[in-house]
């Protein structure tokens, strides 16, 4: 057993905030990803991974809208991007620092992820 991060979604005074809890479960098995030198192409293959999104992944761009546009980006999904970005980024983000404006667009997500791994 290893002890996994799990995320939690808190609504305070209208925001949605997404709230770290450990909780004892075996970690699924490691995909086959390997991260790159570039950023947005490791994002794309996460997306598709996380929220299991088709060929239009490859067509992202900054603009490309994902919060509201994208069905697979709900609650659960947004779990499962942050859960893959931990995994296979190493990016380990605080809660203070999620709020619906991460998700807004591929660039947001994308500009995010760039200022951590830096």
């Amino acid at each position: 057993m290893y002890y996994a991060t799990t995320w939690v979604a808190k609504v305070t005074l209208g925001t949605e905030r997404l709230l770290p809890f450990m909780l004892q479960a075996e970690l699924p098995p490691v995909s086959a990803f390997s991260p790159s030198h570039d950023l947005e192409a490791d994002l794309r293959a996460i997306l598709h991974d996380a929220l299991q999104l088709g060929d239009e992944v490859q067509h992202f761009n900054a603009q490309t809208p994902l919060l509201g546009s994208l069905s697979q980006l709900d609650s659960m999904g947004v779990l499962a991007v942050l859960t893959a970005l931990d995994q296979q980024l190493g990016l380990h983000i605080h809660d203070d620092e999620i709020d619906a404006s991460l998700f807004e667009t591929f660039g947001t997500l994308t500009e995010f992820v760039r200022a951590r791994v830096a």
